[in-house]
């Protein structure tokens, strides 16, 4: 018996999508002539899916089956398939004439039913509620396409991208398709005008709509197929680079993009340290996770949404400019399709002062906050926070700023013979700051002969280890302490360096994260 149309709980987890399904989606490219999202592509595909199973269910499943209508007129051996009866199917078996004062004339049929039973039904029946076709149910959300795609809409997503990448009669522009056949042929020469163009605006970003104003392109052609066209020419000539975050494209040149986006800076380099993770106690790796290194890798999937992030600089972003880019932080920070580079705004939340930004995606890192992070006198350790903006190319960044005032503050002094040493001493201080992580550097260049001599890491973490606990009377150190101290001579994160100090005998744990070094081991 064939119940209510409905469909398994997890059909949209085991879709497999099919070429007549990739035909139709083509097709609806084609007949709207206009760029369409994945997101868009996959409403479509699931309405067309729905659609398909519904008639599989309700109306193919035999097709000589015919839907009984009581109007109708029928003949024995006809196969009828029954609405009010869940669809059930039977074929008619018998035929004659019905008998009743009220009712003009009308036929009796004889069904027997799939399920073995035989049944009467009425036909050439002018007058019965029946004849205004089935009643159809209330759409589930289970047959819903807006509410499958909110569930399933990025896993369909991937699949729908899967099943195009060997489509070579579609293209994809940040996250947009169109077919092949219907973009507008764009010339060399109109590329090299694009290419003056951003050279006058002097890498400052530009749309393709504000790049066609100058291409001389035919008169009466789509906008959003010129665009699109124009997006995909720009893609294939290796002069330009698409920044834009998610839902907006923006093209510059790559010669005009500072080095250090392109790059990693010098101080954010990190070369990889070999470490047992699984060394690390729960009470470091709680502290990991409160630091928010950039380079800790985490398989923790953060759902949670945030608004506003607290960063503590430490002195290789403070030295490069940048912000890092955690993997709890980067839910804050714009995105993209396809691009690993992403141009953006930061507004100071105090002075409203505009601050071109670039996120790089792959290192984990923002760059574009030299000039900031000196105006407002910043040190290893003081505070910065991030939040949301208007829109999503915006993040707003504020100092927690305070009137400056002399305070006691752990101060690296490099010598003259290259060596280095800790002392507190008063420092004027406007912005606050992580006590633990706070060092002031009089002179960052003073640090470089440093980064150069490049010292083996446990050679170094000793070094810097001596170095702090000498303004400790108990001769201890704080693994965060250490940390702070450890990136003011080397890019390291957190990982290596506490795992060093759970295995190695030169160092003892004397609590709560508090380290000595035991000069019997050294």
């Amino acid at each position: 018996m064939a119940g209510a149309f409905t469909l398994p709980t997890e059909y949209w987890l085991k879709i497999q999508i099919t070429p007549q399904e990739i035909e139709h989606l083509q097709n609806y490219l084609f007949e709207r002539e206009t760029p369409l999202s994945t997101r868009d592509l996959v409403f479509a595909l699931v309405e067309f899916r729905i659609k398909t199973e519904r008639a599989i269910s309700n109306g193919q499943r035999d097709a000589n089956s015919r839907t009984y209508f009581p109007k109708e007129k029928y003949q024995i051996g006809d196969a009828l398939e029954f609405s009010a009866l869940g669809w059930k199917q039977g074929k008619v078996t018998a035929l004659r004439a019905g008998v009743n004062p009220s009712v003009s004339e009308f036929d009796v049929l004889t069904v027997a039913l799939e399920d073995g039973s035989e049944r009467l039904f009425a036909a050439n029946l002018a007058e019965h509620a029946l004849n205004a076709g089935p009643s159809t149910p209330p759409e589930t959300d289970e047959l819903n396409p807006a509410a499958i795609v909110q569930e399933h809409g990025e896993f369909l997503a991937r699949k729908l991208e899967a099943a195009f990448s060997n489509e070579e009669g579609l293209v994809r522009i940040a996250g947009s398709w169109f077919p092949r056949a219907l973009l507008i042929d764009i010339k060399q020469g109109q590329l090299n005008l694009a290419e003056a163009v951003l050279d006058m605006a002097g890498g400052e970003p530009l749309t393709a709509e504000a790049l066609i104003k100058d291409l001389d392109l035919p008169a009466g052609e789509n906008p959003r197929l010129a665009e699109f066209s124009l997006n995909y020419a720009l893609q294939n000539d290796e002069r330009f680079d698409e920044v834009g975050p998610v839902g907006q494209v923006l093209w510059c040149l790559r010669r005009l993009e500072p080095d250090y986006v392109r790059e990693i800076p010098p101080p954010l380099r990190y070369e990889a340290i070999p470490h047992e993770r699984s060394a690390l106690t729960e009470a470091m790796k709680a502290l990991e996770a409160q630091l928010d290194d950039e380079l800790t890798e985490t398989e923790d999937d953060v759902r949670t949404e945030i608004s506003a992030h607290t960063i503590t600089l430490i002195y290789p972003h403070l030295r490069a400019g940048t912000l890092p880019m955690s993997h709890r932080a980067r839910k804050l920070f714009p995105t993209a399709y396809e691009t690993e580079r992403v141009r953006f705004t930061l507004v100071d939340g105090k002075t409203k002062q505009r601050i071109p930004a670039w996120v790089v995606l792959e290192h984990g890192y923002v760059f574009g906050l030299r000039e900031w992070y000196k105006a407002h006198q910043l040190i290893p350790g003081s505070l910065v926070q991030i939040r949301r903006g208007e829109n999503s190319a915006e993040l707003i960044v504020e100092a927690k700023t305070q009137r400056s005032s002399k305070d006691w503050v752990r101060t690296v002094m490099v010598g003259t013979d290259g060596g280095f040493v800790f002392a507190m001493l008063k420092q004027a201080i406007t912005a606050e700051f992580n006590e633990r992580m706070a060092i002031q550097v009089p002179d960052f260049k003073a640090l470089d002969p440093l980064w150069e001599k490049k010292r083996a890491f446990e050679d170094l973490v000793v070094l810097v280890m001596r170095e702090l606990s000498k303004s400790n009377p108990q001769g201890h150190v704080h693994a965060q302490e250490l940390y702070a101290g450890v990136n003011l001579l080397r890019r390291v994160p957190p990982a290596p360096l506490f795992a060093l100090l759970a295995t190695s005998p030169v160092y003892k744990h004397v609590g709560d994260l508090h380290f000595r070094l035991d000069e019997e081991n050294q």
